[in-house]
């Protein structure tokens, strides 16, 4: 059986994650006793919290691809393996490690840096993120820049005299995207955006406007970061977000890491890669199951396996024989 592996981003995050493959898996536990080059109790964040803990983006980055590493050594070690991979922003990363271009010694404290360049790149600004319900892609994007023409000339800036922001961030599936920038500016979009036929324009709670030009200084970061890593050989096809398909030969993996932390994720284009290859099924790594239910969206045909528990590994066992 062709499977695909995708792994969930940020947002998804809870605590106690993992803590039952922890007692159960070796090479689980092995990943939680052995990372190193963090700065904080890795094991206690994720397994005791507090959830507000967790969900400060440098504390859940390491910890949901520390789940993830755990999770695909687990499965490799029960003969479940991926033909392709990919992830949704943060799950990008544990998608290179799937394909051998980051080691697990490497990946969990490149993403701890990742996470703080973040949340430095946009600290004390106010921002927000909506799901636009019932809009493709095009129209999204009109939207947008219908905004940014108003802001323009409304002189709406920021304290450094730019303008404000309201980008699409994510194409998640047909029908729902999400919208994210200065907080201003993105409740405008929502105004627009309902005039436009939206159905909805829903709050996301998020801690930045990731995936947006607002987060260009945490781009540069990584780029500098990049120098000093070593990307290895990749073993098997990892669909990029920012351009929703493998990479061709002109095109760097650090420089599509680069762009992706402040361009759109086409997370829908993705999946559709990933179906165009033939797998029979997908597997949704990471607590929750928020990327089943955008497959389920988008290729409703393949099924979709997500594995969160001891009890999940099990039934896929059984389901893929």
């Amino acid at each position: 059986m062709k499977l695909g592996f995708i792994y969930a981003g940020q947002g998804s995050q809870k605590v106690g994650m993992g803590l039952d493959l922890y007692e159960k898996y070796p090479e689980f536990k092995e990943t939680f006793d052995n990372v190193k080059g963090v700065d904080f109790d890795l094991k206690k964040v994720c397994f005791e919290g507090p959830q507000e803990t967790l969900n400060e983006t440098k504390y859940t980055q390491p910890c949901m691809v520390a789940f993830a590493v755990g999770m695909t050594k687990v499965l490799k070690k029960l003969g479940v393996e991926p033909v392709c991979a990919a992830g949704l922003s943060l799950g990008e990363y544990s998608a290179l490690y799937a394909a051998g271009v980051f080691t697990e010694e490497q990946v969990v404290p490149l993403v701890q840096f990742r996470g703080n360049a973040m949340q430095t790149a946009v600290q004390g600004r106010d921002c927000k993120m909506i799901a636009v319900l019932g809009l493709d892609k095009d129209t999204v994007f009109a939207g947008c820049e219908k905004v940014r023409e108003q802001l323009k000339s409304e002189g709406k800036v920021d304290a450094e005299g730019k303008l404000l922001v309201a980008e699409p961030a994510n194409f998640n599936c047909p029908g729902q995207i999400t919208v994210s920038g200065d907080a201003e500016a993105v409740d405008m979009a929502g105004e627009v955006l309902k005039e436009m036929g939206a159905k909805r324009c829903l709050p996301v709670k998020v801690s930045g406007p990731f995936h947006t030009s607002l987060m260009k200084a945490a781009g540069d970061a990584l780029a500098e970061r990049f120098k000093d890593e070593a990307f290895g050989d990749m073993k098997l096809p990892v669909i990029f977000n920012c351009i929703g398909r493998e990479k061709k030969e002109d095109e760097t993996i650090p420089a599509l890491l680069e762009q992706q932390v402040q361009k759109s994720v086409y997370f829908d284009d993705s999946i559709k890669a990933m179906a165009d290859m033939g797998i029979d099924a997908f597997i949704e790594i990471g607590p929750g199951k928020t990327l089943s239910k955008f497959v389920q969206k988008t290729t409703p045909d393949i099924p979709v396996y997500a594995v969160e528990t001891v009890e999940d590994i099990e039934k896929l066992l059984e389901a893929i024989g």
